[in-house]
């Protein structure tokens, strides 16, 4: 008896909470193009900065720019890893210094195009988002290496 409990339990499926660190497995997210994903994320933030049209615009731009360049990105490293080619430090390092270039541009541009008042409340945003997402990594890899 013990031993058909035991295997009916291993042909069960895995907790589908913690395929993922967000909840669901890859499969589940959807496949939006960089222009949809944009779309959604200038409403997102017009809804919680009350952006005006001109403000809109400008994130719309900038935005989609860097959501191109991420699936591009994205595109190449995949390729490389698909044929097995692995970084070196360097390339790493050159890597990472992109990454941080880009990340300061995008940043002095938010603050062209918000208040400080909306780009304080968008730093908030992020912080709570980086926070939640840290906490979520935490608790999947808790599960995970059971």
């Amino acid at each position: 008896m013990a031993m058909m409990v035991g295997m009916a339990m291993s042909a069960q499926p895995g907790n589908r909470k913690f395929n993922d660190v967000r909840g669901y497995g890859r499969e589940h997210r959807e496949n939006f193009t960089p222009e949809q994903r944009t779309e959604l994320k200038v409403k997102k933030l017009t809804l919680a900065l009350d952006l005006s049209d001109k403000q809109q615009k400008e994130l719309q731009k900038l935005l989609l720019n860097a959501e191109t360049q991420k699936v591009q990105f994205m595109a190449k490293h995949k390729a490389d890893r698909e044929a097995g080619k692995k970084l070196t430090d360097d390339e790493k390092f050159s890597l990472k210094t992109i990454r941080l270039d880009n990340q300061i541009a995008m940043k002095r541009e938010m603050k062209k195009i918000l208040t400080a008042e909306q780009y304080a409340s968008f730093e908030k945003m992020k912080d709570n988002k980086r926070e939640k997402q840290t906490k979520e990594h935490k608790k999947f890899k808790k599960y995970s290496h059971r």
